[in-house]
C-alpha cells in the first residue's frame, strides 16, 4: 500500500488554517487525484490555545518550527510563517537537512536566500515548492516551469499586489485620494503589518524576482529590482492618464536586453484596453512573452485564504504525485549571474509639473528637455490657479536617466514650484 505523504504545516495564519481546511474538507478528492492519503502529523504556531475556527487536537503541536521541521513522521515541511530571516529561514533549512521536501509561500525568504536554498535541496536531493509566493491562486510558476519550459522567454510583467491595484483603481472609481484609500485599506486588513512592503512595491519585488530567476535561468537578484511605490500618485495623475487613454498600475517588468537584466516595479501607464488596464481592484494578472507561445495572460486572485491555500496544495498534490523539478526550473547550480541593466529600454514617458504663470515658463521647460535629448509629443495643461499652473506632458521615448537629468535641471531653475513627477508608460 502506498504510503500517506504526511505533512508539518507551520504558521496557522489565514494561509495555513485554510490548508488544513481543505486538507480535511477535500481528503477523498486529493487521494483520488494523487493517488495517495494527505495527512497532517504535526502543526506549529506561537498561542496554542486561539480559537482558529478549526479543530487542530487531531495533530502533535510543536511551539519551535525548528522542532516540527526536524520531527519523523514528517514528510513535506510547509512553511507558511513569512518573514526571510528567523524561524522562517532556520526552519526551512533545518527541513532540507533532515530529509524533508518543503512547500512554501514565503517570496521574502526565496528572493533573498533563494540561491543558497535552492543548492541545499539540491545537494540532499530535495525539492522546494511555492507557488503560493507568487500571485495567490494564479499557477504562474508552475506556467514557467512546465507548460512553457519550450520557450525563450523574452518578457515577463504583471499586476502582483492587490492592495497598490485596489488603491489605485478606487483613486479612480471614487474619486478619493492615496491617503484616504491608504487608510481604508488598513481597516479592511489588506495591508502587511509593514505598510511599505505594500504600497512601497517591496513585495510586488519580491514576486519579481523569483519570477525572472525562472524565466531567465538566472540566480534570484532582488537587490537588483528598480522599485518605486504609489505613494506619489495623485488623483490629478490617474485622471490625466484615463483622459489620454490610459490607467496607472503598479507594474513588474523583467527582460534581458543588451545592457543586461532589467527588472523594475515602478508605477506605469499602461493602454486603458489592455488586459492590464482592465484589471480592476484586488485581482493580479501576469504576462508572460516567449518566442513560441507569444503571449499568455494569467488573471486571478493574488491573495486571501482561498486562493492561497489553493495554490499550496497545488503544489502538495504535485510531491504527493512524485513530480519533482528543481527550485528555479533548472539546476541551482546552473544558474547564471545576470548583471543588473544599469538602464532601462527607451520608452515614452509621462510628466506632471508645476509651473510659475508667467511668460516664458513653457518655453523654458521645453528648452531645457530638448538639451536633454527629449522630444514632446503632446502637452495639456488642466486648470489654472495661482500662482501657478499645471502642466501634463507625453513625451516621445526616452531614457529614465535623460528624464532625471532633465528634472533635476527644471528643478534648479526658477519655473517648476514643486517637485515634478514622472511615470513611464509601458507597451503591453
Amino acid at each position: 500500500m502506498t504510503q500517506p505523504l504526511r505533512l508539518g504545516i507551520a504558521g496557522l495564519g489565514t494561509v495555513g488554517i485554510g490548508v488544513v481546511k481543505i486538507i480535511r474538507r477535500q481528503a477523498a478528492l486529493l487521494e483520488a487525484r494523487t493517488g495517495r492519503t494527505v495527512t497532517i502529523s504535526a502543526v506549529s504556531a506561537r498561542d496554542s490555545s486561539k480559537d482558529r475556527g478549526v479543530s487542530l487536537t487531531d495533530y502533535a503541536w510543536e511551539t519551535d518550527p525548528v522542532a516540527l521541521a526536524k520531527r519523523d513522521d514528517v514528510d513535506v515541511f510547509v512553511e507558511l510563517m513569512g518573514g526571510h530571516e528567523g524561524a522562517a529561514k532556520e526552519a526551512t533549512e533545518a527541513a532540507l537537512a533532515t530529509g524533508k521536501d518543503v512547500v512554501t509561500a514565503n517570496k521574502a525568504l526565496l528572493a533573498i536566500h533563494g540561491q543558497a536554498l535552492a543548492e541545499q535541496a539540491e545537494a540532499a536531493g530535495r525539492v522546494i515548492r511555492f507557488e503560493a509566493a507568487v500571485a495567490g491562486g494564479i499557477p504562474v510558476i508552475k506556467s514557467l516551469t512546465e507548460g512553457l519550459a519550450g520557450n525563450d522567454i523574452t518578457r515577463v510583467m504583471g499586476v502582483m499586489n492587490g492592495t497598490c491595484n485596489y488603491i489605485l483603481t478606487q483613486m479612480e472609481a471614487t474619486g478619493q485620494g492615496y491617503n484616504a484609500l491608504f487608510e481604508e485599506c488598513g481597516r479592511l486588513g489588506y495591508l502587511e503589518a509593514n505598510p511599505n512592503l505594500d504600497v512601497g512595491g517591496i513585495d510586488a519585488g519580491h514576486k519579481l524576482a523569483i519570477l525572472s530567476s525562472i524565466a531567465f535561468g538566472t540566480k534570484p537578484a532582488f537587490n537588483n529590482v528598480h522599485l518605486e511605490g504609489i505613494q506619489r500618485i495623485t488623483l490629478e495623475d490617474i485622471r490625466a492618464a484615463a483622459d489620454m487613454g490610459y490607467r496607472i498600475k503598479l507594474l513588474g517588468v523583467a527582460q534581458r536586453t543588451g545592457r543586461g537584466l532589467e527588472q523594475r516595479m515602478t508605477p506605469c501607464l499602461v493602454p486603458a484596453q489592455s488586459p492590464l488596464g482592465q484589471l480592476e481592484g484586488g485581482t493580479n494578472m501576469v504576462v508572460i512573452e516567449g518566442d513560441a507561445v507569444e503571449q499568455v495572460v494569467l488573471r486571478g486572485p493574488g491573495a486571501g485564504e482561498g486562493p492561497t491555500a489553493s495554490a499550496v496544495l497545488g503544489d502538495i498534490c504535485d510531491l504527493a504525485r512524485g513530480l519533482r523539478i528543481a527550485t528555479f526550473g533548472q539546476a541551482a547550480t546552473t544558474l547564471q549571474e545576470a548583471p543588473a541593466a544599469q538602464t532601462a529600454l527607451p520608452a515614452p514617458f509621462y510628466l506632471r509639473m508645476a509651473l510659475k504663470d508667467k511668460p516664458g515658463a513653457l518655453a523654458k521647460v521645453a528648452a531645457v528637455l530638448g538639451e536633454a535629448g527629449i522630444s514632446i509629443d503632446r502637452m495639456r495643461q488642466y486648470g489654472h490657479s495661482e500662482p501657478s499652473a499645471p502642466v501634463l506632458i507625453v513625451t516621445h521615448k526616452t531614457s529614465r536617466a535623460a528624464i532625471d537629468q532633465a528634472l533635476a535641471e527644471l528643478q534648479a531653475t526658477d519655473v517648476v514650484t514643486v517637485e515634478p513627477v514622472a511615470l513611464r508608460i509601458e507597451n503591453v
